[in-house]
């Protein structure tokens, strides 16, 4: 069972403790400061970061979002001004632009859950977001607004790629895509499907009964995490599909059986009473 002082969730004794924001759409956060060093998660524009140090043109940092340790490109990062953003990105996908046109360069590539903060600077349906750039307001949300079905969120991002430690719609892994979709209602998630498995919810008991699971449970294997649409039908992001997709739960549990074994459970989030609250591993 992970524990509040695991090295994934905790920074060494120590180190600078200045904040720093992430500037670029998105930046790996990789488990060594080298650009070939396994990617352990992402951040995601707007994230706000402790640094410890600097090293080789990389920052070791934790995530103020979900305690999450890593070591990012410092080109990634600029100082945190301490104005806290105010919209958050709602699209699956958005552009913030150079100039108030769609036809100038884009600045950046933005994700569900990037967050913003607009000034009163406008052109039509564009508003401008000083050092992102200029996006189209339809594609922003206030950032204390939130969605309410988690299952929903993470259908959107239906075939988005596979990708190792990704959190964005570019590429994203199992537990991240849990992270996102849960986060857009207003629930933190810690990163990985083990943190996941002891702190997410409650444990389902008899889960595999038939019609004992229910829209938004969380199925759990070792190393692995997906939601359920509905009693039956699964949905995950998968190195077998190379993407996120939804499947009958006998399915995946017959075919990934044959790797990694049977689901270790399945646990239920209280949506109501995880909205907007601060999770025991988030304020240990």
């Amino acid at each position: 069972m992970p524990a509040f002082d695991d090295p994934r969730l905790s920074l060494p004794p120590g180190g600078v403790g200045a904040r720093l924001r992430v500037a670029s759409g998105s930046a790996a956060m990789r488990k060594g400061p080298d650009a070939e060093a396994e990617r352990g998660s992402e951040l995601l524009h707007g994230e706000r970061v402790i640094l410890h140090h600097e090293e080789g043109g990389f920052a070791l940092v934790q995530n103020l979002a979900d305690r999450y340790v890593g070591w990012v490109s410092r080109d990634d990062l600029v100082v945190d001004t301490g104005i806290p953003p105010t919209y958050r990105v709602r699209a699956l996908r958005a552009f913030a632009y150079t100039r108030a046109s769609i036809k100038s360069p884009v600045a950046h590539t933005l994700s569900l859950g990037a967050t913003v903060t607009p000034s009163d600077d406008r052109d039509g349906r564009l508003v401008h977001c000083p050092g992102t750039g200029w996006i189209y307001e339809d594609q922003l949300r206030l950032i204390d607004a939130r969605d309410g079905d988690p299952a929903a969120i993470a259908n959107l991002f239906m075939h988005t790629p596979y990708l190792w430690g990704g959190r964005d719609s570019i590429g994203i892994d199992c537990s991240g895509l849990m992270q996102q979709a849960f986060g857009a209602c207003g629930i933190a998630l810690p990163r990985d499907s083990d943190m996941q498995f002891a702190w997410a919810g409650e444990p389902i008991a008899e889960w595999q009964a038939p019609g004992r699971l229910q829209r938004n449970d969380l199925v759990f294997w070792k190393g692995h995490v997906g939601i359920m649409l509905d009693a039956e039908t699964f949905l995950h992001a998968n190195g077998y599909h190379m993407g996120v997709a939804a499947e009958p739960l006998t399915t995946a549990i017959s075919r990934i059986a044959t790797q990694y074994g049977e689901p270790i459970g399945a646990r239920r989030m209280d949506l109501a009473a995880a909205r907007n609250a601060q999770p025991a591993w988030l304020k240990a």
